[in-house]
């Protein structure tokens, strides 16, 4: 099912696609990926080392200044959609998709250039960590990040920043932090300044380097087991600013936000495409009452009405990431979208597979379990589309 109502791929796009989806096909299979996120990282280390020195997915929006390949967003979408589309677990998402672009538009130059080519070349993952379980508040995709105190308000809670003999020291906590056990750079999300002149700054912390003492992290039991998450606790650990200031930290987490949405949309699309491929091959196959499950009736208009539904949103996704510089709603509604079309699909292939689609042996569930933590995660679809017809004035005002 690779029709698509969206704009025809470009040779280089094409081949980008075909070649993650062999080496996905190949390393990224429901048994690999469970023995990968049984391992300490939590994915595999020699498949993302081969998605980044290989193919160059780490690096496929970052400068060629800084060892990138110097793509746009709709090649990062074509990637995002293969690894949804196997279920890949990897630090795209935390290294690729959240950090690299807040260090790219907020680092220094000395900063950037130290950083920016390991993250290209997949010897350094990163991620963002955020206080109060807030990363789509933070990030502008369900409210105003400007408006709320999902950092910590400057009173207590969250991270706390403060500055020591030209440095700084971190306080506090974050949790839900993807990849935040395993990475080897954390950006954080602190505030600094007391209550009076509180303001959220991006703070860098090396983890496992000596400077990095009073940093604890703890590897949380997720829903779904390949969007690994851990709790990160700050006990008056040394870090560094992330570039200098003033610095338009919101605004920046806002626009990572925009077009990391587009890149999640990718993902779901990727996922909920596989599912029904899934799902109309297992009712071709499957007889009941002498004839294939598939030529019912009833079941030819549920899965009509699923396609429908997912190239609907890849349609949303493929013209939000070729935008040039989307909008600030485009992203947020394709995943919407996505994410609605993801849980349906999901839904539903579980129910066609029968009960076999329930058992731990079968990867019907894994789909229905990305649908879900996404969700939670990055929504809901409902508080994204309000924040959406906010921000368009479609009610009112035009909210900022």
């Amino acid at each position: 099912m690779d029709a698509s109502l969206a704009a025809p791929l470009t040779e280089e796009q094409q081949e980008i696609r075909r070649t993650l989806r062999d080496l996905l096909a190949e390393r990224a299979g429901p048994q690999e990926n469970r023995a990968a996120t049984a391992t300490p990282q939590g994915y595999d280390p020699d498949l993302w080392a081969r998605m980044s020195g290989t193919l160059g997915v780490a690096g496929l929006a970052l400068p060629e200044e800084y060892g990138g390949v110097g793509c746009g967003p709709a090649e990062l979408a074509l990637a995002c959609e293969e690894a949804g589309r196997a279920l890949a677990p990897s630090p795209l998402l935390a290294t690729s998709v959240l950090a690299a672009p807040l260090l790219a538009a907020l680092g220094t130059p000395e900063q950037r250039a130290a950083l920016l080519p390991r993250l290209a070349d997949g010897s350094l993952t990163c991620a963002l960590a955020v206080p109060g379980g807030s990363l789509a508040l933070a990030l502008g995709l369900t409210g105003d990040n400007t408006a709320e105190g999902w950092s910590g308000g400057g009173r207590a809670g969250g991270v706390q920043a403060r500055a020591v003999d030209g440095g700084w020291r971190l306080y506090g906590e974050a949790a839900q932090v993807l990849d935040g056990h395993s990475a080897g750079l954390l950006l954080v999300a602190a505030h600094a300044g007391g209550f009076a002149r509180s303001r959220t700054l991006l703070f860098l912390v090396r983890a496992g380097a000596p400077e990095a003492d009073g940093l604890v992290r703890t590897r949380q039991t997720t829903l779904d087991s390949t969007r690994t998450q851990a709790t990160v606790q700050f006990r008056d650990t040394e870090a560094e600013l992330l570039g200098e200031e003033p610095a338009d930290v919101l605004g920046a987490l806002a626009v990572t936000g925009r077009d990391a949405a587009v890149m999640l949309a990718a993902e779901a699309v990727g996922s909920a495409r596989e599912a029904l491929d899934r799902t109309v091959a297992h009712v071709g196959a499957r007889e009941q009452f002498g004839r294939p499950v598939g030529s019912f009736q009833a079941v030819k208009h549920r899965l009509a009405d699923l396609y429908v539904q997912v190239e609907a949103a890849h349609s949303l996704t493929s013209c939000a990431a070729r935008e040039p510089g989307p909008g600030p709603d485009s992203g947020p509604l394709a995943l919407a979208h996505a994410l609605e079309a993801l849980r349906a699909t999901a839904g539903e292939s579980i129910q066609l597979h029968g009960g076999i689609g329930f058992t731990w042996e079968h990867e019907a569930h894994l789909f229905f379990k990305r649908a879900a933590s996404d969700e939670l995660l990055f929504g809901p679809v409902r508080r994204l589309r309000a924040r959406a017809a906010e921000r368009t004035g479609l009610f009112g005002e035009v909210a900022a």
